[in-house]
């Protein structure tokens, strides 16, 4: 059986995931668009903050409200595909993807819950 420590370990030995995500209202087509180099931190964040009231986006946060956990899905969009090349900049790659899918999606005002373009959480 495995102890705590174990588990622990292998948690923080565990690849993190670079990427793009989005959480979508389903009801009405807006969407929220994030990026991190470790996805599974702003998504649980976001899963918690918007079901407990306090997400700091209001506009997200009032729409949680108002149409229900229900009408939401939260997406990883695109991950960052790994490099053994000397030169592979994961935090550039990364740029990257968030330039595409902000093209791609144009998450602001009637489209989108963002407020700017700078998406990425640490």
């Amino acid at each position: 059986m495995k102890t705590r420590q174990d588990i622990k370990r292998e948690y923080k030995e565990r690849k993190k995931q670079a990427g793009v995500f989005q959480v979508k209202n389903t009801a009405n087509g807006k969407v929220f668009l994030g990026s991190s180099l470790n996805l599974e931190g702003p998504l649980n964040s976001h899963r918690f903050t918007l079901s407990n009231g306090s997400n700091r986006n209001e506009a997200l946060q009032k729409d949680w409200n108002e149409f229900g956990k229900e009408n939401f899905v939260f997406e990883i969009l695109e991950t960052v595909k790994p490099s053994d090349d000397p030169n592979f900049n994961l935090e550039d790659e990364l740029t990257l993807l968030e330039m595409i899918w902000l093209e791609k999606l144009q998450p602001f005002g009637e489209r989108g819950y963002n407020t700017d373009s700078h998406i990425r959480k640490a």
